[in-house]
């Protein structure tokens, strides 16, 4: 059993706006905490970029990059995506297949979008999925809050059934990572 942390699309144009996404701030935190306990066990942390063309979220842009507060290691591996499914057409899968990872803990922004999506579709591909409960976020919408649009995902994902491997839903705080397997 191999894991991976994946952070999705904690970009500057979505988490460093007025209004900001619920707990913005505190979730960057957790994110931050998450990939020091999995860069400590040897676990690799994949940051997931999103990007349009022609567009404020345009690869290589102001609106593009990470916040100066979300930590990032060189060993961290990137991916850029064009979808809400982190796994279309993009490289994330054989990166995953190539060292063995068969589990993800997930975390990053939007809890109704990209975290959803990727969450559903990682769960179709077999893999033991953890979400990180107060780790994700979006903006508040005017059909429900930020928090309520989380909530709302907790609640629902941890009931995703009929695929091969298992689910979970917890907070930051017992998130642990084994130490990995070294070759």
């Amino acid at each position: 059993m191999s894991t991976a942390l994946i952070i999705i699309d904690v970009q500057k144009l979505l988490f460093d706006v007025e209004p900001q996404p619920f707990e913005r701030t505190e979730t960057i935190t957790r994110i931050n905490s998450l990939s020091a306990k999995a860069r400590k066990a040897g676990v690799p942390v994949i940051v997931i970029q999103h990007e349009r063309e022609n567009h404020p979220l345009a690869y290589g842009t102001e609106g593009w990059e990470l916040p100066d507060d979300l930590v990032v290691a060189e060993s961290d591996l990137k991916v850029r995506k064009t979808a809400p499914d982190s796994f279309y057409k993009t490289s994330l899968k054989d990166l995953l297949d190539e060292r063995g990872i068969t589990d993800l803990t997930i975390c990053g922004f939007a809890s109704e979008f990209c975290v959803d999506t990727t969450f559903r579709r990682a769960a179709s591909l077999g893999y033991n999925l953890r979400l990180v409960s107060d780790a994700h976020t979006t903006h508040d919408k005017d059909h429900a809050t930020g928090k309520q649009i989380r909530e709302h995902h907790n609640n629902t994902l941890i009931y995703l059934g009929g695929y091969e491997g298992s689910i979970a839903v917890l907070p930051e705080s017992e998130v642990e990572f084994a130490q990995a397997e070294t070759a």
